[in-house]
């Protein structure tokens, strides 16, 4: 038994040291670049990649990407181009605090007041629309995705909880590039 007991006291002093060589995960930062609409484009490209590696429960011939709230970012989503050949068609939500998932595959979520925002995210819950918000770095409101947003870059957070309560199935490589990801 002596034997054993020295293997395990080995294997416990050993193994937190073996953990700690263990990689860690930087999330994907996005470097902004220059110009007036530098954010702009690169929200761009980090919703089309986002929608990129979403799935639906059936084939999009276009993703319609609804705005709702003020978003101070979109001015280039107009511009994503997704390699499944499926278009995006911008929708403009008029009455943000209504539920959208009978018009939008995904939705935008720019600068909203509480109540509104909680109530656009609970219309979505469950549904097969993927939730983005613009102005939520603690990542607290429930949508899917938060966007990050640095003076040099961007990068984003996920809500595992978010994307387990929905329709749509997110590629589980997205974890990795996610602030806090593993």
């Amino acid at each position: 038994m002596s034997g054993l007991r020295c293997l395990l006291f080995w294997l416990l002093l050993l193994v937190p040291g073996a953990l700690l060589a263990v990689p860690t995960f930087q999330p994907a930062m996005m470097p902004l670049g220059k110009g007036p609409d530098a954010v702009a484009a690169s929200t761009a490209r980090m919703v089309g990649a986002m929608l990129e590696y979403s799935r639906w429960p059936s084939a999009r011939p276009a993703v319609r990407l609804c705005i709702a709230g003020a978003a101070r970012h979109a001015d280039r989503l107009a511009d994503i181009r997704l390699s499944s050949g499926a278009g995006v068609e911008l929708v403009a939500i008029g009455a943000p605090g209504e539920p959208a998932p009978d018009r939008c595959d995904a939705l935008y979520i720019g600068r909203l007041d509480s109540p509104t925002l909680g109530r656009l995210i609970a219309g979505a819950r469950g549904e097969a629309v993927v939730t983005i918000a613009e102005d939520d770095p603690a990542c607290r409101s429930g949508a899917m995705f938060c966007l990050l947003y640095t003076p040099q870059s961007l990068s984003f957070q996920l809500s595992i909880d978010a994307v387990s309560r929905s329709a749509v199935r997110i590629d589980p490589r997205v974890l990795r590039l996610s602030k806090g990801g593993y």
